[in-house]
């Protein structure tokens, strides 16, 4: 297999170094970061892991459904405390100062997201808590309220910002401060296509809001949506969250591709970084047994990653959190942590302690960023169609093994990539009996000159069903503990060619 260079028109500006990071559930901070006297140790290391290799943390965002309903008391003793009911709805949560040194836990450097209450009762007391107790060297922006599309048919763009637009000033002139410090929107609803219908126009999203006023003020720094490609919350969605349909280039292509024309007027406006996907996961409703804690969804991630990378999302937030009686009372699972999150920081009813495969799709992440600030992409293969989308025929290309690959230029830009990640989703069990299938690739166009020198690491597990941390390999080593364990396996080759398994991905590394 092999490609003709696909370059300029599709490079995006310099990719934000913090690309993958993280959305925790309020209500579940704890559980990840622990506290002063009993800090989280597997969790600090795994953040600790990433910040390493991409030469910035992650940054997190403090939020989620349970935002809403969250609440500060500055006597209380102890970090968080959640207020559960007979039916074991969980009502509301309340926050202490000592939160604030939880999320000192994170490593140095970490960007703060916090999440303030759209109900206006105690968002200013929460927003200067959060202040005094982190302050603007650690908080990066506030947004209000989580998910507004989904509070009531009555609330649109108008009647949101009629609400954010005045409390982001407030909140500002209450703090002082001079510049722009808010994320508008965290919206969840799918965007209409096609998007230039009155219909579509209609929707209450970051373009909507900012059309209707939101920026008046001039608080706004970043537009979040939110985006979940599949769901359990009902039997109908749950029917098509399979294993088999999360792990396709094409269909989540096309599904990143409906936010194209938003993420183009909103970076119009706010400029290079102002799209984020500010919470996101394969399937909400908190994930689906053998689909989310799986290899599959490490190369889901990794893909979902890369590709919004390439179509000019800034950041990507994955969230981690748990299932929540009162998001769908016909939802697959209720209690415990969520069957898609990365990892378990503490036993729950779900499964003990332990770390995903899904983790080390952000390891390749933060590798494949390694410090630059500077680093550029574009999609390669399947490569771009004159719209700006990324797909083939439905279903991917069956021949080439789902195959998926981007090109990574540093500065000064020349038409030789410094990376290449190419990646093989099609599906491969460690349950089935035949070879395990590969594609050779040669990306010899790519290179300078001939018989030059690249290093290859690998992503890979048995299978894509595999549900182990242990059994899941970055580069030769697991990270089942928290930190790296074995030795680091680099290939050299100067053939221009590599063979990619079913089921794994490979960043290349290219050398003059």
């Amino acid at each position: 297999m092999t490609w003709e260079v696909a370059l300029s028109e599709w490079t995006t500006p310099p990719l934000n170094p913090a690309l993958g990071s993280f959305s925790i559930e309020t209500a579940f901070f704890e559980e990840y970061l622990g506290n002063v006297t009993f800090p989280n140790t597997l969790s600090i290391n795994l953040f600790n892991n990433l910040k390493q290799r991409a030469g910035v943390a992650p940054e997190i965002r403090i939020g989620g459904i349970t935002a809403d309903s969250t609440f500060w008391n500055p006597n209380q003793d102890v970090v968080l405390y959640s207020f559960i009911d007979d039916t074991g709805a969980l009502r509301n949560t309340t926050l202490g100062p000592q939160f604030w040194n939880s999320v000192k836990l994170l490593p140095e450097g970490t960007k703060i997201v916090m999440t303030l209450s759209l109900n206006q009762t105690g968002a200013l007391s929460m927003a200067e808590a959060a202040w005094a107790g982190l302050g603007p060297g650690i908080i990066s922006r506030f947004e209000i309220g989580n998910e507004p599309d989904q509070y009531s048919l009555q609330l649109d763009a108008q009647n949101y910002t009629a609400i954010w637009e005045p409390w982001s000033v407030n909140i500002s002139k209450a703090l002082n401060v001079p510049c722009p410090e808010f994320q508008v929107g965290a919206t969840a609803i799918d965007p209409l296509w096609p998007y230039n219908t009155p219909q579509a126009e209609a929707q209450s999203d970051c373009v909507s809001a900012l059309a209707a006023g939101a920026d008046d003020g001039h608080t706004v720094k970043t537009c979040s949506e939110h985006t979940y490609q599949y769901s359990v919350c009902d039997p109908t969605r749950a029917a098509v969250a399979t294993l088999t349909n999360l792990v396709n280039h094409t269909r989540l292509a096309e599904y990143l591709d409906l936010w194209q024309p938003r993420i183009h007027a909103v970076r119009s406006r706010l400029g290079p970084d102002g799209f984020v996907i500010g919470e996101f996961n394969s399937v909400s409703c908190s994930g689906r047994d053998n689909v989310n804690n799986t290899f599959g969804q490490a190369m889901w991630l990794l893909d979902t990653t890369l590709y919004a990378a390439s179509i000019n999302i800034s950041r990507v937030y994955v969230h981690q959190g748990g299932p929540l009686a009162l998001q769908s009372s016909t939802q697959l699972k209720h209690g415990g942590l969520s069957l898609y999150n990365l990892w378990y920081p503490v036993d729950n009813q779900n499964g003990p302690t332990q770390v995903f495969p899904s983790y080390s799709a952000y390891l390749f992440v933060s590798e494949l960023i390694g410090g630059s600030k500077t680093l550029r992409t574009a999609n390669i293969f399947p490569g771009r169609q004159a719209n700006g989308s990324s797909i083939t025929t439905a279903g991917g290309d069956p021949s080439a093994g789902q195959i998926s690959v981007y090109g990574y230029w540093e500065a000064p830009f020349t038409k030789y990539p410094a990376k290449l990640a190419i990646l093989n989703l099609e599906i491969f069990n460690s349950t089935v009996t035949y070879p395990r299938p590969n594609v050779t690739v040669n990306f010899s166009t790519f290179l300078s000159k001939l018989g030059q020198t690249v290093i290859v690491k690998r992503l890979t597990a048995p299978g894509a069903d595999i549900k182990y941390g242990n059994l899941t390999t970055w580069a030769g080593r697991n990270f089942a503990s928290g930190v790296a364990d074995g030795e680091v396996v680099e290939e050299k080759t100067t053939t221009g060619q590599v063979d990619v398994a079913a089921s794994s991905a490979i960043l290349i590394t290219c050398y003059e």
